[in-house]
């Protein structure tokens, strides 16, 4: 039997809080199911509080007001604060990866 998951979009504010409401949905109050893009793919696969056979979805609702805080800029904005914070080995990496959203759609 398929589990279902709810994301609760309007608790969404930025990327901080998608991770505190995705790893309540999976696993209660205060719960994990990642902190940054590679931990949640780890997640995702398996062993974080899912089903054994990885049956299992993600119902996510009120997701427009929750792309809205998850949209290009405010991802830039957490890049910039990650990289203010970041050992200086990966700063040009974050600082650069900061720019990409603000020139999306590319230029022609």
């Amino acid at each position: 039997m398929t589990v279902t998951y709810v994301i609760e979009g309007s608790r969404i504010t930025g990327p901080d809080s998608f991770w505190t409401v995705v790893g309540e949905a999976v696993n209660g109050p205060g719960g994990y199911f990642g902190r940054n893009l590679d931990a949640f793919a780890d997640c995702l696969g398996g062993g974080m509080g899912t089903p054994d056979d990885g049956d299992f979805v993600f119902e996510w609702r009120d997701h427009a007001l929750s792309a809205r805080a998850l949209g290009h800029t405010e991802t830039a904005r957490y890049l910039e604060r990650m990289a203010a914070r970041a050992h200086e080995s990966n700063r040009g990496r974050l600082r650069e990866e900061c720019g990409c959203p603000r020139r999306w759609p590319p230029p022609p």
